[in-house]
């Protein structure tokens, strides 16, 4: 009974030789290795503003204005670590993580403390991601026969966990197909709400409502409310760099890409 439930959760087991028929096409493996740089950039703007929160009473709102000057740092510094990796993946069309090439370019020490970093940056990634989803899950629900799930967003992420690792447990070509669908359907959600966003700020008139103090305390952990000062917009820039977490997975994840793979993993848009 036991093989039979195994079977049924994670599948048949592959042999060794079967490894290269589970090698992703460029449209899926965008999906696969995309979706953990895009969940970081879903709350990294929000992490800006949580921040920039702190002192919208005492600027009458004027702070939330540096928040496209910071994104747009954030943007090109994302756009500095991609072109980066990009190289690295001609460089080793094997696969290349922070800790290949800090080993074969530093030393052994710089590369352990690479693989620490990146080990600790995964667990983040995971547990802040799903409890980000949930709570926009359990947001959303607000209003609704089910809002009593927000009562239940500790169980919502576990499961959620479990679901994910069930789905990766199935192979890679497998799994791959699985987390395609829902990532598309995010890109798309997620233009849709840009789109909404832009147009009830113009049909407001650009005017945003006060944020009491107490709701921004709660939600910017680690700040007080005060004035604008240059350590706010740094630490609001630190926070709003949680977007590049996850732009190493396509470097990391080179091998899992159909042939020549030096050549599909630094554009993995089409075919």
């Amino acid at each position: 009974m036991f093989e039979n439930v195994k079977r049924w959760l994670i599948g048949a087991p592959l042999a060794t030789a079967q490894a290269i028929h589970e090698r992703l096409t460029k449209r899926v493996a965008l999906a696969v290795f995309s979706s953990d740089a895009l969940s970081s950039v879903a709350y990294a703007t929000e992490e800006i503003l949580l921040v920039l929160a702190m002192a919208a009473a005492q600027t009458s709102n004027q702070s939330f204005g540096y928040v496209i000057t910071i994104s747009l740092a954030i943007a090109g510094l994302l756009w500095l670590v991609a072109l980066s990796y990009r190289q690295t993946i001609y460089a080793y069309p094997n696969g290349g993580g922070a800790y290949i090439v800090a080993k074969d370019n530093l030393g052994i020490f710089p590369a352990l403390t690479a693989g620490a970093a990146l080990l600790v940056d995964y667990v983040l990634t995971v547990s802040v991601s799903v409890s980000s989803g949930v709570a926009a899950i359990t947001s959303a629900a607000q209003g609704t026969p089910v809002s009593w799930l927000t009562d239940h967003q500790v169980i919502l992420c576990l499961a959620a966990i479990v679901l994910i690792t069930l789905a990766n447990l199935r192979g890679l070509r497998e799994s791959g197909v699985l987390f395609s669908i829902p990532t598309y359907v995010f890109i798309g959600s997620f233009l849709t709400l840009i789109v909404c966003g832009l147009v009830h700020y113009f049909r407001s008139g650009g005017v945003l409502e006060a944020v009491p103090a107490s709701e921004a305390r709660k939600y910017a952990e680690g700040y007080e409310v005060q004035g604008l000062t240059l350590l706010l917009i740094l630490g609001a820039f630190s926070n709003g760099c949680t977007a590049l977490t996850g732009v190493e997975a396509i470097s990391n994840g080179v091998p899992a890409f159909r042939s020549p793979q030096s050549r599909n993993a630094p554009s993995p848009c089409c075919g």
